[in-house]
């Protein structure tokens, strides 16, 4: 009997410990992070410019997420002196390593995004009109 294809940790494996894979989809896998990794994959901005380009984020969950990504090296954070002083982030090696990936969970999603809306409009009449699943 094969184990989900290698997706699973091996029998014996200690899961008490961390996941690894689940810390770092909880990570990028947040509302944020991917948009902003996108958003650097052609090249630095500066905190204000990747605010206007992303839009509806605050600034303060902007830089939150921009910690985060630092904090995991997806991302660099190069601070310009000037008057006033200007942070400039970028994607480091790590970062752009995600970028296919990235790319490849897009063109999925893509592809599949009208089948998941249509199994969710299934979902939502089943349940409105009281139908189960058992």
């Amino acid at each position: 009997m094969t184990r989900s294809r290698g997706l699973l940790p091996p029998a014996g494996t200690d899961l008490n410990q961390p996941c690894v894979v689940r810390d770092v989809v909880d990570r990028v896998g947040d509302r944020w992070s991917l948009l902003v990794l996108a958003h650097l994959a052609d090249a630095p901005q500066r905190f204000n410019a990747l605010h206007r380009a992303i839009g509806d984020i605050s600034k303060q969950v902007l830089s939150r997420t921009l910690r985060r990504l630092e904090e995991d090296g997806f991302v660099s954070r190069t601070v310009h002196i000037g008057t006033p002083p200007q942070v400039e982030y970028a994607l480091t090696g790590m970062g752009t390593s995600f970028l296919d990936p990235l790319q490849a969970l897009i063109g999925w999603a893509e592809a599949h995004q009208h089948a998941i809306a249509e199994a969710r409009a299934i979902f939502r009449q089943a349940h409105q009109a009281g139908t189960t699943h058992i």
